[in-house]
């Protein structure tokens, strides 16, 4: 496994070992060991979402005391995966990494605890999955808002590029607080 650090604290590109002929690839996606380093306990819970091209998921988090790390994949297709940090402590905090993610380039992005995430799908019926180390709290679900002009993710050039028209969004995720209207207290390690 290949462990790339990105312009925000403590969160990577992973990209794991693949091993290929004529006939196809076989890859280790997943060994707990590797992902010990990175403070990644243990899956909970593996989510996959399809989604057709231009929807925008996020970006989301859950609040304590079940916040979630996550390993997040591409399976089918390709997106724009975008996480912001939001731990008050850190040097990074409401800087944001993008990275494409497809069924291809054999890549995952390693999420921490206390980070918003999101992703733009690239085209049509692509399968997302989520690798997630706490379980699911309805009752702490939350986001921040996706387009925060603070934050200031280069949504329009991801658009532009990938020639999406218009970004299909949930309601939910249409009206969500903007960071610094936020009472988000996450904090590194936590």
């Amino acid at each position: 496994m290949k462990k790339i650090e990105t312009n925000l604290l403590d969160c990577y590109i992973i990209e794991p070992d693949r091993f290929g002929d004529e006939r196809g690839y076989f890859s280790p996606y997943f060994i707990q060991k590797n992902f010990d380093e990175l403070g990644f306990e243990k899956v909970v819970q593996a989510n996959r979402s399809k989604s057709s091209k231009g929807v925008v998921r996020g970006l989301h988090f859950q609040r304590n005391p079940k916040c979630q790390a996550k390993i997040v994949e591409v399976i089918k297709g390709s997106a724009i995966d975008v996480v912001v940090d939001i731990r008050k402590d850190s040097a990074t905090f409401g800087k944001w990494t993008s990275v494409l993610l497809t069924d291809e380039n054999n890549r995952q992005l390693y999420v921490p605890r206390g980070f918003a995430h999101g992703f733009v799908s690239l085209e049509d019926d692509t399968i997302f999955q989520y690798l997630i180390d706490n379980d699911y709290a309805p009752e702490l679900e939350d986001g921040i808002l996706w387009n925060d002009s603070d934050i200031n993710i280069n949504w329009d050039e991801i658009f532009k590029e990938y020639k999406i028209d218009k970004p299909i969004l949930s309601e939910k995720d249409k009206v969500r607080k903007r960071l610094k209207e936020s009472d988000v207290e996450f904090e590194r390690g936590v």
